[in-house]
Formats: C-alpha cells, structure tokens, sequence
C-alpha cells in the first residue's frame, strides 16, 4: 500500500505520514539534473563540476546556444514520464540536489522564477503521482565542501569563511520554506549536503551554528517540515550533533564503498537511540549490483529509510536509467584534456545528440538494478548478504565462528573467500564492476545451521518463482540443503561434493505479495553457499 499521503514528520526513531502511519522512504535522487557533476557525464576533471561543464560549451559553440542547450537540459533531464517510472516500480520518494547558482537570476541574488518553476513543476508531478520529495541544497553559496561536488569556484568551503555566503544560504532556506510552506508532498528540507571534508575540519564548529540560524529562519515561515541534518566528513561524522536542535528532524548518512553490515553504521543506530530521531541513509550506490542488494537490506532490516545515487547517468550500468552516449563525445573530452577544439558545428550536432538521449524513452533502462535495490525477482543476492536482524532471525550458527575479514565478524556466520589468498574484503566498485574471482565469498554451513533471505513480490496471475543455490558439498559425502518459503512450502535437494554447481527447485512456487522469507539450512553434512537466485 502507498502510504505517501499528507505531511510527514519525526515521531520518535520512525517517520509516520499525515495519518500517522509508520514508512521508509525508499527512493532515488536526481544526481545531475540541477547540478551536474562531470563523472555523470564521463568527463575528466578539467570538466568535474558544473562552471567548468559551462565554460566548456560556451566556449564550443557560443553564449546564445549554450543559453538554450541549459534550457533543453533542464527540461528533459527530468520529465513526468521519470517520475511516473520511479512512482510504477515501488519507490516512494526522490531526493532533488540544487546547486545555489541554479536558484539565481545570474550572478545577481534575484532568484530566478523559471528555476524555480521547475521545481514546482516536479513537485507537482511528484504529488499526482504520490511520490515524496526532498529539497537538497547541494551547492550552498560559496560551497560547503571545497570540492567538485557542490561546484566550489576556489576549491575551498567558502560558506564558512565569507558573511555574504552564510546569509544567502539562510535566505535561500527561508524562501525555499517559504514557497512550499502548503506542500505536504515535500516530505523535508536537507540543508546542506556533505558538509566539510575532513581536510576543512577547523570549519566543524562552525557548521551547528549555522544549521541552527537555517533552521530558526525555516520556522519563521514554515512549522510542518521536516528538517534534515548531514554529518560532516560526507555526511559519515556525527560528532558534531551534540544538541537536538529540532522536534522535527532525521538526520542523514551517506555509504557507499564499505562494508554493507551492522559494523558499519552502528554509531548511526547509536546516534538514533540516544536522540530518539529517525535516520536516514540518504545517499548510496555507485557500487556494483550484489553489494546493492546486501547494503539496501541492511538499512531496510535495522528501519533506516534510504535514496539510491542515482536515477540518471551517461553510458552506466549501475543505475536504473543509462543515458547513450552520443558519437563523437570523445572529442569534448579530449578538448576538455587539452586537444583539439571540435568546430562549433560539430560540437553542437555532438550536444544535440546528447539532450536527445536524455529523454527515458532514449535511455537504455537496466531493470535489474531496480531488482536489487527492491530485492524483487529475478534477483540474484550473495549468501553472504543474508538477513541483518541477528542470530535467531536471520541465521543460526551452531558454534561461534572467529574471524577478521572486516565484515560482518561479530555475527560468527563461517564466511570464507571461494577462491584465492585475499584476507579482507573489498567492496570497492566505483562503476559497477563485477567482483574479481578472488573478492566472491561463501559460507560455510554446517547441519542445522541456516540462513534467511527476504525478497519482495508483486505477483501476477498464475506466476511462480524457482529458487536457485550455487552450492558446494563437502568430501565424498552427499549433503542436503533445505529451502523453505513463508515457513511453509519445503523442498530438500541434493548437494553434491567437491565442486560447484547450480541447483534449483523443480518446480516453481508462488510468492506473496510483498515480503517473503526464504529460509537456507543445511541437513546432514556441511556444504557451502555462494548465492541464492530467485526468479523464472
């Protein structure tokens, strides 16, 4: 059921709806829309932020064009037909970064009222078609981060050293809060993304201060919404919130390349506890699909809502939508790296082509990884990315397995590289790449032991689903592994020793709507899991 209705708010550690109905935010973020980031458009760092994408195609083909090719950009990159998908597919929310340049007329501080139009505009579809929004300012005045992610013009934090940058972020909130004051689609206001790299640390003590003024200036004009804290250091470091600043308000983290266990977020579920807060892990991805499926289950079994980056990007396959690129894109970046310049003609044919292929009905579309993120069949999810909720819910061990593999070690699961000498994980895949025969893990499962996997369903008439194991016995001894669905349906198959292999119910067995329970246990002998497949 879709529970995206009315004003959302904080109620203790969970968000409740405007019926005071308890819900995740599970959704997606417009990652390059309002500010492109030069990695979306496989550009090299002379083209990492939004200024230099701009310089780059006035310098290609003229001041007049490249007017009209931000306008285009604007308006395809994000359509209704975006969020009609995202609404079809099961997400209930889309986090929109603003870079603060987007707002203003110019480089005066006139705000632009066509900008903002568009931000009405998708908020707009967003409640026909009960999607919540949340408003991230991204790139504050002056940039808060002093890197290419918030479109730094001196790669430095300038909204903490200059009095004019500080003002206009605080006004920038204040006539944001202002404008959608009524909309109760606009789930909340994240003030400020990443804030301070722990390189620009001596600016910390700064930064509470000022979410204080953001905040008191926000309920000046606006008492519904909620208010969204991001630790510094990526949004990784909550040792700045040492006062609950709000009755209203989630504070948010981002992960994206780390372990996707219970290790590794435990001082956010700490944070959660001692501030009676929800938590909110508010951006992650650029990972390749299984570690999806193993960190979205985590925040979905420890409460924690969360929004995948990102919906959008050129040439990708770690995201739903894969913009084509365009022939000849190679020349902008070879000029962008100091080589020729294209001729204007050229170029324009080259961005041409580019606006054209933003549209969701030109991107290639990777359902796969909607699959993952949503743990819908067909899903493919690694056997060591079972459940998060702890011993006796999500697995059982017969004995405590010591280990040091830097990943989910407390649980005392027997994890176990399949193949090589590596003795520590690495989840490390920036652009999705598959894991090196070396970095797949299994577990070893000894009898009674037994795993537990969840996968989210909408059935159609007459469908069922065949669930498969990548399995290994052990020795010249026969093993049985028994799969068990929703505590009901049991199928015992065979596990034979001494190599891997693939074996699958014979018959396929219906799932119910939404979550279901798929239980691992080993009968008899030892054997060792590497995945579990559910699907056709």
């Amino acid at each position: 059921m879709n529970k995206v209705s009315g004003f959302i708010k904080a109620k203790g550690p969970k968000i409740v709806n405007g019926h005071g109905e308890e819900l995740l935010l599970r959704g997606v973020g417009f990652g390059s829309w309002l500010l492109p980031e030069g990695y979306m458009w496989r550009f090299p760092g002379q083209g990492d932020r939004p200024r230099r994408i701009e310089q780059m195609i006035r310098d290609l083909i003229g001041e007049e064009k490249a007017r009209d090719f931000w306008k285009v950009y604007y308006n395809r990159y994000i359509t209704e037909a975006d969020i009609q998908r995202i609404a079809a597919e099961g997400f209930n929310s889309v986090r929109i970064p603003i870079n603060s340049r987007f707002l203003y007329d110019g480089d005066t501080e006139r705000y632009d009222e066509d900008h903002l139009v568009l931000l009405d505009r998708v908020i707009g579809w967003c409640e026909a078609h009960r999607v919540y929004v949340i408003l991230d300012l991204h790139g504050a005045p002056g940039g808060q981060t002093g890197t290419n992610i918030d479109d730094s013009p001196n790669d430095k934090p300038e909204l903490f050293t200059d009095a004019d940058n500080r003002r206009r972020t605080i006004e920038i909130w204040r006539m944001l809060a202002g404008r959608y004051k009524d909309k109760w689609i606009v789930a909340g206001y994240d003030l400020l993304n990443e804030p301070l790299p722990e390189w620009f640390s001596a600016y910390n003590s700064l930064l509470m201060p000022l979410y204080n003024d953001i905040i008191r200036a926000i309920r000046e004009v606006d008492d519904k919404h909620m208010i969204i804290l991001e630790g510094v250091h990526w949004a990784t470091d909550w040792s700045i919130f040492d006062e609950k600043p709000d009755d209203n308000l989630m504070l948010q983290f981002h992960k994206y390349w780390n372990s996707p266990d219970t290790e590794s977020i435990q001082k956010f579920l700490d944070k959660r506890t001692e501030w009676d807060v929800p938590i909110y892990m508010g951006e992650g991805g650029e990972n390749n699909i299984e570690w999806y499926t193993g960190a979205f289950r985590l925040y979905e079994d420890h409460d924690i809502s969360w929004n995948f980056w990102t919906w959008k990007k050129l040439d990708t396959t770690n995201s739903p939508c894969s913009v084509r690129m365009p022939e000849g894109w190679g020349k902008l970046i070879g000029y962008l790296e100091g080589g020729a310049k294209p001729e204007a003609a050229d170029a324009e044919q080259i961005l041409e082509e580019y606006l054209a292929n933003l549209s969701l009905d030109r991107c290639v579309y990777l359902p796969e990884i909607v699959h993952s993120l949503l743990f819908r069949p067909p899903v493919r999810i690694p056997a060591i990315f079972y459940g998060y909720k702890g011993q006796g819910i999500s697995f059982h061990v017969e004995e405590f397995v010591e280990r040091e593999l830097g990943f989910r070690d407390s649980d005392g699961t027997d994890i176990r590289f399949t193949s090589g000498n590596r003795k520590l994980t690495n989840f490390q895949h920036t652009r999705g790449e598959d894991w090196a025969e070396d970095e797949w893990m299994h577990v070893y499962v000894r009898p009674r032991e037994w795993l537990a996997y969840e996968v989210n369903h909408v059935p159609h008439h007459g469908e069922g689903h065949l669930v498969a194991l990548r399995v290994c016995g052990m020795g010249d001894k026969q093993s049985k592994v028994e799969i068990s669905i929703n505590d009901g349906i049991s199928v015992i198959l065979p596990v034979t020793g001494g190599s891997w292999h693939t074996i699958r119910t014979a018959d396929p067995h219906p799932l119910l709507q939404g979550n279901n329970r798929i239980v691992i246990k080993a009968l008899e002998h030892p054997l060792a899991m590497e995945w579990i497949g559910v699907g056709k």
